[in-house]
């Protein structure tokens, strides 16, 4: 389409800028067609890290092959990834749970030491945000690769780089406060803006002189 339109002469420069505003808004439909496949998939709890790397998988193929088929593209690579992160899933959301648990516990208490274990809590529960959000994206990037090696990937990723990492993080939080002003806008863009940040930074070509 965008090929077809910039071949065409603009009326009076009221079209000129078309092809300019069709693919910026590319950056917003594909990421949320991505976030609500995740969604949908995420119902299950448990299937929310396999959800995340397909989602990633999906992501990338748009951006290395502008493949459009966002949403068809995280159900279709979904399967392979629930086989090689069931697991690593099933620890995750437990380990998540508790985080929650204990954090909720320790805002209802008022002793002096609670300050401190409550932010050692919420700097585990960021760094596990970082390091979700760096695996999807190394897992999106090597479909074919090993868990092993998509955590060392999301390691190096996500925490080789203290600028990179922050960076990571505070686009999980912006994404969910600038889409507030869009219906189900955190829902869909929320875990799919941070993934395709990742995904820029891990791609190669970034790093080349």
């Amino acid at each position: 389409m965008q090929a077809t339109l910039s071949t065409r002469k603009p009326r009076a420069g009221t079209l000129s800028g078309w092809p300019t505003l069709l693919r910026r808004l590319e950056f917003v439909a594909y990421p949320a067609a991505a976030g609500a496949a995740f969604a949908v998939l995420s119902l299950g709890v448990v299937t929310w890290l396999p959800a995340l790397a397909a989602m990633g998988h999906s992501l990338q193929k748009w951006r290395a092959e502008d493949d459009s088929r966002c949403f068809t593209q995280v159900f279709t690579a979904f399967p392979q990834y629930w086989r090689a992160l069931w697991r690593h899933s099933l620890a995750s959301t437990a380990a998540a749970l508790v985080l929650a648990a204990n954090i909720v516990h320790l805002l209802g208490r008022s002793e002096p030491w609670t300050f401190v274990v409550l932010a050692a809590q919420v700097g585990i529960a960021a760094a596990a945000v970082i390091h979700h959000v760096a695996l999807a994206a190394e897992a999106g990037r090597a479909p074919r690769g090993r868990v092993r090696d998509w955590s060392r990937g999301a390691l190096v990723l996500g925490f080789g780089s203290a600028a990179r990492g922050t960076a990571l993080l505070g686009a999980v939080i912006s994404a969910v406060l600038l889409s507030l002003v869009v219906p189900l806008g955190p829902l869909l863009l929320g875990p799919s803006i941070p993934v395709l940040l990742a995904l820029s930074f891990a791609d190669p070509r970034r790093n080349t002189p």
